[in-house]
């Protein structure tokens, strides 16, 4: 049976290294993991030459995680509330698209101890703050969420998300965020590096941080906020936990071993780091 992750770019995923070592651990020696270079556009024709009888299924990194909801023959609730994809799964000859991020956000939070907020910053308004959404939906917290958007203009996805996960949402610009820092809880989706500005203010608030990055480890928040003595939960984690729901969803099998893909994926960090370094 052959599984992938797709997506533009995609050459830096750790999913193959993820789920090889899942399918080593759990001895599926004809199982194999790829990974394909695939724009919004090749979606479809990819999915079209994919033999029903060999394929698993598809995990899906942007751009693909909406475009991927449009070609599925079904689509779960989950996916549908957050708008968003990251996974297809082979149903008989149909697809079945599912998103795995939330179990991924909220299995990361309760690993690293991060305590149910009752107030919530949410730092950038795309795909992944929409799961992070659900995934403290998940939780059951019920308290305020801020998102803090760069374009506040471009939050239209996200805000729909929350008013269909039933968790209306605040929205300020980034440039505000000395305002709304007496959250439990900031949750960083912004690329690496967007909130080194916001660092030390983050770190004096008090607040747990989750930040969605996980290479370079540790950021600059992620230092601030453990200085302090806040708990941090980086993007690993999430990374880590969304691939076990998904070895899980295309396997069947339910006992997905964790450790092995957490040793696994934790020395293929330490080799790029080092690489980078030399």
């Amino acid at each position: 049976m052959r599984a992938a992750v797709l997506g533009s770019p995609v050459a830096h995923s750790l999913s193959p290294v993820l789920h090889t070592a899942a399918y080593t651990a759990l001895g599926l020696g004809d199982w194999s993991y790829g990974l394909f270079e695939c724009d919004e556009e090749g979606l479809a024709p990819f999915l079209a030459d994919l033999a029903p009888a060999e394929w698993a299924g598809l995990s899906l990194t942007m751009p693909l995680k909406r475009r991927a909801m449009d070609l599925a023959d079904e689509v779960s609730d989950l996916a549908t509330e957050v708008g968003g994809a990251n996974t297809l799964v082979r149903r008989g000859a149909g697809w079945s698209a599912l998103n795995t991020d939330v179990e991924g956000i909220a299995a990361a939070l309760t690993e690293g101890g991060v305590r149910v907020p009752t107030s919530t910053l949410v730092l950038g308004a795309g795909a992944t703050a929409a799961s992070a959404l659900a995934a403290l939906r998940e939780l059951g917290t019920t308290g305020p969420v801020t998102i803090l958007a760069r374009d506040t203009a471009r939050t239209g996805e996200v805000t729909s998300a929350a008013e269909r996960l039933g968790r209306p949402v605040r929205v300020a610009p980034l440039t505000e965020i000395e305002h709304h820092l007496d959250a439990d809880l900031v949750v960083s989706t912004l690329p690496s590096g967007a909130t080194d500005v916001y660092a030390t203010r983050i770190g004096a608030s008090g607040a747990d941080l989750f930040d969605v990055i996980y290479a370079p480890w540790p950021t600059a928040t992620a230092s601030a906020v453990a200085a302090r003595g806040g708990r941090v939960v980086g993007g690993f984690p999430m990374l880590l936990h969304q691939a076990v729901a998904q070895v899980r969803l295309m396997t069947g099998i339910e006992d997905v071993p964790v450790e092995p893909m957490r040793a696994a994926g934790e020395a293929e960090l330490l080799r790029r780091s080092a690489r980078v370094a030399h």
